[in-house]
């Protein structure tokens, strides 16, 4: 009886290793964000007025996948260039203002995907979030 009970077991270990196996293939990729660290700090609103104007920003990539992951992380350099001269062309009344700071991430958001489909061929990156925007 212990015999038949063990040959069960070792059969079945093999069979719900491969269930796991084919599980983890049908899985759907997943889902990451992408701090780009350290976070971005510089001037804004340069118009000519003496008042020094200064922002901080920490940005998150969301992006699905390893090779999505790998891609972003061999392109930050570039990705980072972008956003700094971005986010200092902007105007002290962009910046005030709550649709302006929606529009900002928007074009970041673009521009990254531009980026990244100038390096990849894809966009790679699904959304650009702001996890803090300073501006003084």
């Amino acid at each position: 009886m212990k015999a038949w009970i063990m040959l069960m077991l070792a059969l079945s270990l093999p069979m719900a290793a491969m269930a796991e196996e084919a599980a983890k293939e049908g899985e759907a990729p997943k889902v990451s964000y992408i701090t780009l660290s350290p976070p971005f700090v510089g001037n804004y609103g340069l118009d000519g007025t003496p008042k020094l104007k200064v922002f901080k920003a920490d940005v998150a990539l969301r992006v699905t996948g390893e090779e999505s992951i790998k891609a972003v992380k061999a392109n930050e350099p570039l990705i980072r260039n972008q956003l700094v001269a971005l986010f200092t062309q902007q105007t002290t009344e962009a910046m005030n203002s709550i649709d302006g700071k929606e529009k900002l991430r928007q074009e970041a958001l673009k521009q990254t995907q531009q980026v990244m489909n100038d390096e990849t061929g894809k966009p790679v990156v699904e959304d650009l979030l702001f996890n803090n925007l300073i501006i003084q």
